[in-house]
């Protein structure tokens, strides 16, 4: 029993270890993980924010190129259709590569993925694509209404600013490369060309770039908080994962220790039962003067003290016993229909003599006409005594014990056994009801027991599918009732009237 103490309290210690080595581990990696992050956060999520930019990148596949034939569309009123078919044709294309680097990427495995390798691809391939948009200020060289031009590039360029920093949304460094040069090139193509309207239209470009690259970081920032949340819910559902675990683990230690400890109690209580018997049945021959009278007259009241203490011993061995067989689930009931009444009866004679030696007064109060009850004679008989000898032991001198056998009020059975000793605080009636709990009346009082009787009449009643309450109140005493349910009175059926069927003649002709 030492030994499993000892390898239980190893168990915890080292599941202790390993809580605060993990905690250790985390506070390391979380340390490297910043240091090794491209974004300044972790590693971890520099994959999540480059997979939504490829993301990105993939869902516009079909609706980059759209927007860039409409806007070549929209500039060959101004320009020949040559010259914007061939700026299209770049933007196409820079967007195409740009699309088959991240269909590269989403086919590589992610034990493979390098940060800073794949923002910098990224970065290099966004500022082509940047320059190409970037080519529309050629448009000037060849358009024929170079003020009307310059205003349809303006319009083109913000779309352009607008779509890409919206692509690039989780890549700050590629949302920098794909816008700042068209606008860098139509800014100032606008300012060259002089006026104040073109003056104003740069100034417009140059705040439509700072707004768009303030609302890409918005999102990216949005992006990030929603990756670090999901990482927190992760996180969160491996610990409580572990944490389950670790429950499981001691909640199966807890499971052994106790079936460690009712074997235990089951054997020790067996080898200690025969040299009790032993000793009880030789202190009794000796306390009776069977071989003859002592010389000694103390020695009979030494031969009663040996008794007495047997007695009291064995009882509680017994005690202990039964409280292992019902927690190891051995305590087999062996049913049959008893009278309640009977029972308690029997009890009550049996504690009588003790009861008078303290000069406690026993009353009875039993309904007439009870059935019987279907259940096991000596575990109810054992209810019965355990609630009498409790109520004797508390009871000061010249006390009263009520002991009531009734009806229910759900229609089954009661015992209800009640004193006017000092009572029991309204704190320590949970732990009276615990295995081995005592009251402070209990420590005070001479007649100390081991704390199992509660619980034991609890335990045999759970097993006849009963109940038992503990009502007590400082200074105006105790009651205890045990309710054995409806289902196990055995009333008399009501008799079974059987009707018998007539007989029907049938006329042929009708």
């Amino acid at each position: 029993m030492v030994s499993k103490s000892a390898m239980h309290g190893d168990d915890v210690r080292a599941q202790m270890g390993r809580g605060l080595r993990r905690n250790s581990q985390r506070t390391v990696e979380d340390a490297r993980q910043r240091l090794t992050s491209s974004s300044g956060t972790r590693a971890s999520y520099d994959f999540e924010l480059i997979d939504e930019y490829a993301n990105s990148r993939l869902s516009g596949l079909l609706a980059v190129p759209a927007l860039v034939l409409i806007l070549a569309l929209f500039a060959s009123l101004w320009v020949s259709p040559l010259a914007a078919g061939g700026w299209a044709a770049l933007v196409i294309a820079a967007n195409l590569v740009v699309v088959l680097l991240c269909r590269q990427f989403k086919s590589e495995p992610a034990s493979k993925f390098s940060a800073p390798r794949w923002a910098a691809t990224f970065i290099a391939a966004e500022s082509v694509n940047g320059i190409c948009w970037a080519m529309l200020s050629l448009f000037t060289l060849v358009a024929d209404d170079r003020v009307a031009l310059l205003v349809a590039m303006f319009a083109m360029t913000l779309i352009g600013i607008a779509a890409n920093a919206v692509l690039t949304r989780t890549l700050p460094g590629a949302t920098l490369t794909s816008t700042l040069p068209p606008a860098a090139t139509v800014t100032i193509n606008l300012m060259v060309s002089g006026g104040t309207l073109n003056w104003a239209l740069a100034a417009v470009v140059i705040g439509g770039e700072i707004f768009f690259v303030f609302l890409a970081k918005q999102l990216y920032t949005s992006e990030l908080e929603t990756i670090k949340h999901q990482a927190e819910k992760d996180a969160l559902i491996n610990e409580l994962e572990e944490a389950r675990e670790m429950s499981d683990e001691a909640r199966r230690h807890a499971e052994q220790a106790n079936i460690a400890k009712s074997q235990f109690l089951a054997t020790m209580s067996h080898e200690l039962r025969t040299p009790l018997n032993a000793i009880i049945g030789f202190s009794e021959v000796l306390k009776s003067e069977l071989l003859g009278s002592h010389q000694v007259p103390q020695y009979k009241e030494y031969a009663g003290d040996i008794h007495s203490s047997g007695q009291h011993l064995l009882n509680l061995i017994n005690e202990l016993l039964d409280l292992s067989r019902i927690e190891a689930g051995k305590y087999d009931l062996n049913e049959e229909a008893v009278s309640l009444i009977d029972i308690a009866d029997d009890c009550r004679r049996m504690v009588e003599i003790r009861a008078k030696g303290k000069g406690i007064e026993i009353t009875v109060s039993y309904a007439h006409n009870l059935p019987k009850l279907w259940g096991d004679e000596r575990a109810i008989r054992q209810v019965v005594l355990n609630l009498l000898s409790n109520a004797i032991k508390f009871t000061p001198q010249s006390g009263k014990v009520h002991l009531t056998v009734t009806r229910s009020g759900d229609g089954g059975q009661l015992i209800s056994v009640r004193d006017n000793g000092p009572g029991i605080p309204e704190s320590e009636i949970e732990m009276v009801l615990t295995s081995f709990g005592q009251g402070s009346l209990a420590h005070k009082s001479a007649e100390q027991g081991a704390g199992l009787g509660l619980p034991i009449v609890q335990r045999i009643m759970e097993l006849h599918q009963g109940r038992f309450d503990l009502f007590s109140k400082l200074r105006f005493g105790t009651e205890v009732i045990a309710t054995f349910p409806r289902a196990r009175v055995m009333d008399a059926l009501a008799p079974v009237v059987e009707k018998k069927p007539r007989l029907q003649i049938y006329s042929e002709a009708g």
